[in-house]
């Protein structure tokens, strides 16, 4: 019997009753439905994991999925959707999954370790990017990079962006960043409003490991947001190591996309 978890956002009322529809769809087919608690569990002990929300539901789902190797498939809820598979007037075909009935696509995440000059060390793991700026405050930073220890730029701008090539289609793209097919293996460097007509997004060998240290003129901290879910002030004399981890998202595909004919079509219900 496949046991399937289900991870639900409970605060939107439609994601709920999908969720209830898919339990009892998924048991009825002979799954084994795991629920209500916590992630860690959960993604121990499933064989695969179903979400049931927006890309923020699948995002902070993807780090518990990934830390086990469990494949992975989300339903929309929210409004667009990037990384999730099936509509809500498509759940049946979830059951395609019980006869491993689809595909894997692996899609790469970010190792982000922050040293702090106290000699505290944190790490991290980014599904879309993570983000160096001066938080609400508006205001201009230096940051100096370096690839594989070799100083390669300074970017004065309102701050930058480590992506995926999953996240080249979230703030990256709105910074002006490219889009990235999400099956590749590269790191994406954008700046954020640049003082610079020179400055523009850099694609990074998946292989790369890159440095980051920042300049302030006062006391207030920079903040690196972990997509956007978690936030860590750093200061002057901290080093951001930034690189290709060695775990994989495996994001279940049930259907045969044109991924930039499927982008398109995203794009066009954000202007709607």
């Amino acid at each position: 019997m496949m046991k399937i978890a289900l991870i639900v956002n409970k605060d939107k009322k439609m994601a709920i009753s999908l969720a209830s529809d898919i339990a009892q769809m998924l048991s009825e087919s002979g799954a084994e439905i795991l629920e209500d608690k916590p992630h860690d569990e959960l993604f121990r002990a499933c064989d695969a994991a179903i979400t049931v929300g927006g890309d923020g539901t699948i995002i902070h789902s993807a780090k518990h999925a990934a830390k086990y190797f469990k494949p992975m498939i989300g339903v929309n809820v929210g409004r667009l959707g990037f990384a999730a598979e099936v509509e809500p007037d498509s759940i049946a075909d979830l059951k395609r999954i019980l006869n491993n009935d689809y595909d894997i696509q692996n899609r790469m995440l970010l190792d982000v370790t922050v040293k702090h000059k106290n000699g505290d060390t944190e790490n991290y793991l980014a599904v879309n990017d993570a983000t160096l700026a001066r938080g609400q405050l508006s205001r201009i930073i230096d940051i100096s990079v370096s690839l594989d220890n070799s100083p390669i730029s300074t970017y004065r701008a309102d701050g930058i962006l480590f992506s995926t090539p999953t996240g080249s289609t979230a703030y990256s793209l709105s910074a002006g960043g490219p889009v990235i097919y999400p099956g590749m293996n590269c790191i994406l460097l954008t700046p954020i409003c640049p003082h610079s007509l020179i400055s523009r997004s850099v694609v990074f060998d998946g292989g790369a490991v890159l440095t980051a240290k920042v300049k302030v003129n006062d006391d207030t901290p920079a903040i690196l947001s972990i997509d956007g879910e978690k936030n860590i002030e750093i200061t002057p004399g901290d080093l951001i190591i930034i690189k290709k981890s060695d775990k994989p998202l495996k994001l279940i595909t049930l259907y045969k996309r044109n991924f930039y004919q499927h982008l398109n079509e995203k794009l066009k219900e954000r202007k709607s």
